[in-house]
């Protein structure tokens, strides 16, 4: 019998579900074989515990709360977990998301990976050399790529040019 209950576990089923296959889908990014690789524990003692959790379980951070977001220099900004450089800091823009953005990452540098956690549809991005989860790249971005690299700055470091 179809009743208002089942209609409401089902969903609350169904969502559990995309939110799983959504993690499962950066466990198996995260289970490729990358150039710099650490154990769980040897992640923790790296990273700082903001940082473990969005480079290696793909949390993401509060909007506004990354100072990198207001970083204005001529620089690069690299993966907190292997420094490896992501972004030149002409590509970054004013998203107004509360997020770093860019519209182009460095060649060879990122990996992207289909996420379907919170049940939504979204390209992961990932640093190439650890795995690193790093954010989500929208075609919302300005020219002349119309790509938005939505980053989180607890993932990345920032290397200033000397003036």
């Amino acid at each position: 019998m179809m009743t208002r209950r089942f209609f409401l576990n089902s969903g609350v089923a169904a969502l559990t579900f995309l939110s799983l296959a959504g993690r499962m889908g950066f466990a198996r990014a995260a289970a490729q074989a990358f150039e710099v690789t650490h154990t769980e524990e040897e992640w923790k003692k790296i990273l700082n515990a903001d940082q473990f959790a969005v480079l290696r379980k793909a949390a993401t951070e509060r909007p506004g709360s990354s100072p990198l977001l207001n970083e204005h220099r001529r620089g690069t900004f690299g993966c907190a977990g292997c420094q490896l450089d992501l972004f030149d800091s002409t590509t970054k823009f004013e998203s107004g998301t509360g997020w770093p953005s860019f519209w182009k990452p460095l060649d060879n540098a990122v990996l992207s990976d289909k996420d379907t956690s919170y049940g939504m549809i979204r390209t992961a991005v990932n640093c190439r050399r650890c795995g690193g989860h790093l954010g989500h790249v929208f075609d919302d971005g300005p020219k002349p790529t119309g790509l938005r690299y939505c980053m989180n700055g607890t993932a990345m470091t920032f290397k200033p040019i000397a003036a």
